[in-house]
Order: structure tokens, then sequence, then C-alpha cells
């Protein structure tokens, strides 16, 4: 079984290399109205060049996973700026792409909670399409839509399940095809859990990524062990390697909270369990202290008996 491990957004140890830095619409509104847009162009510019930063960062560590900060381009699903993001900074998309390509980078993206398609409210489901598709120009400006994803929870529950998960399959037959096909789902910490999210996922044929500390604090019914293949199974159409979230809890009382590292006696019983189906897997490590955490897992996991490193985020069991 060979591993890779990847982090989200932000590489920790790079000075002043925010992909995220944001400009909020009051700020934006109390600029001088020929100033909006400068200002707006001005914060993405740094966005893109800090994201570079960390796409060079990467390839100098050998770390084919990444996770792009949704916050690159502020304001652009807000209706009353909307602007063209695209057109301006072309080349610059163009080159992060070339950058991901030439390192066989797997990328990817995960919108919001607020991204999601079982509200009854139907602005709220066509915002999350906006948001969708949002994401999905941002991959097509870099040409990279054919090895990337864009995860998102179900959404809410309001109350009913059964109800929710109707309204989930009837909403997401309004985004578009090509974004769809994009698309994974992850299970949720407090309401869809790894069944019900992995039946959904087998209705509509999108592959299921597994979070295991999401797992953990919202089990239901379900026993890991039982339904792990068929997670796995979720990925074959698809062509590329099943990917799993990683982490661990802050604290007993903050137990959904994501601690700074990631506790190998809290992730090792899947890591076995996932071993044992001799899978390759991707492993995103969402811990607070991003790379850093993701490199210290990756040590420790390297010292456990009959596992071999290959990288710095890479190795076999």
């Amino acid at each position: 079984m060979k591993i890779r491990f990847g982090y989200v957004a932000n590489a920790l140890g790079l000075w002043d290399a925010s992909p995220s830095k944001s400009l909020t619409f009051a700020r934006y509104s109390a600029l001088p109205k020929d100033e909006r847009m400068d200002k707006v162009k001005e914060v993405t510019a740094q966005n893109i060049h800090h994201t570079k930063r960390i796409l060079y960062y990467n390839m100098a560590h050998e770390i084919e996973l990444y996770r792009f900060s949704s916050s690159l381009v502020p304001l652009a699903t807000h209706p009353e700026v909307m602007w063209d993001f695209m057109t301006p900074f072309k080349a610059e998309w163009e080159e992060l792409g070339q950058i991901v390509k030439d390192q066989k980078l797997r990328p990817s993206f995960h919108p919001n909670q607020f991204t999601l398609f079982t509200s009854p409210r139907e602005e709220v489901t066509v915002n999350s399409i906006k948001d969708m598709q949002f994401h999905y120009m941002m991959l097509e400006a870099m040409g990279i839509t054919e090895h990337a994803i864009i995860n998102i929870h179900i959404g809410g529950a309001y109350g009913d399940k059964e109800t929710a998960l109707r309204r989930f399959h009837q909403n997401i037959k309004s985004l578009p095809t090509h974004i769809k096909k994009l698309t994974t789902l992850e299970n949720d910490d407090k309401t869809f859990n790894i069944v019900e999210t992995l039946r959904t996922c087998e209705k509509e044929n999108m592959p299921m990524i597994l979070d295991y500390h999401h797992y953990m604090a919202n089990k239901g019914n379900g026993d890991l062990s039982q339904y792990l293949h068929r997670i796995f199974n979720t990925w074959e159409n698809s062509g590329l390697i099943p990917k799993v979230h990683l982490s661990s809890p802050k604290s007993e009382k903050a137990f959904r909270s994501h601690a700074d590292f990631v506790s190998l006696d809290f992730v090792l019983p899947f890591l076995k369990m996932a071993r044992e189906h001799n899978t390759d897997i991707d492993i995103m490590i969402e811990a607070k202290q991003k790379n850093l955490a993701m490199q210290k897992l990756v040590e420790e996991i390297a010292t456990i008996r009959g596992v071999k490193r290959l990288t710095s985020s890479s190795l076999v069991w």
C-alpha cells in the first residue's frame, strides 16, 4: 500500500505567504468607486503569487497533494461584485496550472459549509451552484480539471434526514454535469455519517472521501471495517486514487475541533485497516499546523516496522 500525504492551503514557515488574504464587501464598499476594482485585483494578485510560492515549496519537498484556498479570489461570487477574475490573470492562472502539471500534483478545492444541496430554500441551491462554478472556473483557468476534485458535504438535515437526502438528489441535478464529474462527498462530524454518505455517493456515482476524524465523532451504526471497501470502490470510475482526510481531536471536550498535529495513536487503527485492503490511498492532513503536521506524521509512521519511506511525503507499507 502506497500512501501519499498533502496539506491544506498554507505552507507554514514561508514568510507572508497566505493565499487567503481577504477583502470584505464592507471594506470594498467603503472605497471610492474608482479604487474598488484595483483593490480587488491587488488582493487577488497577492493570493495567486503566494499560491505560486507554496507550489514551489511543494515541489522542493516532493509533496504531491495540495488543497487550494477557496479564498483565492475575493468577492468573486458576491452578487454586487461578480467580477471577471479570469481575463486579467490569464497568464498567472496558466502558470499555476503548469506548475501543477510539471510536478504531477493532485489538486483539490473544498468550498465552505454553505455550499450544500439539501436546503429547502431555492436561493441556497442557486448560490451553491454559483460557488461550485467559481471553483471549477479556477481549475479551468489553470487547465487542471482532469485530475482535480471539488469536495463538499451533503449538507444540513433540517430536522429530517430522509427528506433532506431526497432534496439533495433532486437539487444536485441542477449542478452542471462537467462540474458534478469533479465533485466528491465527505462524511460529517455531526450530521450525515459514513453509511448515509456512502449510499448517497453510490446512488449518484460520486466518489466518497472518508474523513476518519468525522467518523470517530459521528459513527452512527456504521462499522468502518465493513464499509471501507465500498468507500474505496466509489473511486473506480473516476480513475483517481481514493482520498482520505486525517486529523485528530483537539481534546476530549473539543473532540470535533482539529488539533495542531495529528496523533499517530488516533489514526493508526485506520491505517492498519486500510493496509488490509492493500489499496493505494492519498491522505489530506487537516491539522492546524498544516504541512508541519503532515511531515511530523509521515516521520512517525515511517518508524513502524514494515514501512518504507519513499519521499518526504510518501511511504509504502
